[in-house]
Parts: structure tokens; sequence; C-alpha cells
């Protein structure tokens, strides 16, 4: 029996926007940070990428994380607002919610 695909929900939606803004701000093609996620030990097409981006593929964590690193920020920088842990010991609930300010504008 063939299986459906997952569908893309709306923090995957949203993850899969922010990966493209901040790609663009730093003025990168598609294949310059497929070709950094491939350099550090991930390998990814620019084909995988523009379906990530386009929300035509999953993001999986793996991919997130060099995604992340590749284009410079943190991980939750790239989440929905509401992905960010708030501990009351940790200053980075205030960096994740500066950085996806940044990032969405």
């Amino acid at each position: 029996m063939a299986t459906r695909p997952l569908e893309i929900g709306p923090a995957g939606l949203h993850t899969a926007r922010a990966i493209e803004r901040t790609r663009l701000a730093l003025g990168l093609t598609q294949q310059q940070l497929a070709a950094r996620c491939t350099a550090m030990g991930r390998p990814m097409t620019n084909t995988a990428l523009s379906r990530t981006e386009r929300a035509h593929r999953r993001c999986d964590i793996d991919d997130l994380v060099v995604l992340a690193e590749a284009l410079g920020v943190r991980v939750a920088a790239l989440l929905p607002v509401g992905a960010c842990p708030a501990h009351p010991h940790h200053a980075e609930t205030d960096v994740c919610g500066r950085a996806q300010g940044v990032l969405l504008g």
C-alpha cells in the first residue's frame, strides 16, 4: 500500500521561508548555500534546497542544523517565535526573539 506524503505544517512553512529570507539577505544563491552544506559534511543539492525553501520537501533536523550553521545563525532563528525555549536561566530566549524579529521584519 502506498503511503501519502505528510503535509508540511505552519512551523515547516515558516522555517522554509526563514531559510530563504536569510539566504537572500546574505546574498547567497541556492547553489552556494547547498555547496556550503555539502562542504560541512551534509550533502545537499541546490534542487533539494530549492524544494525545501518552497516547502515541497521536508527539512529534517540534520538539514536544519547544517543550514543554520552554513547561514551563520542559530537554529532558533529559523524557527517560529513560539519555538524558543522559555527557560528563566537562559538569556537565549531574548536572543531568539530578536533574531527572529530581524529575519521576519
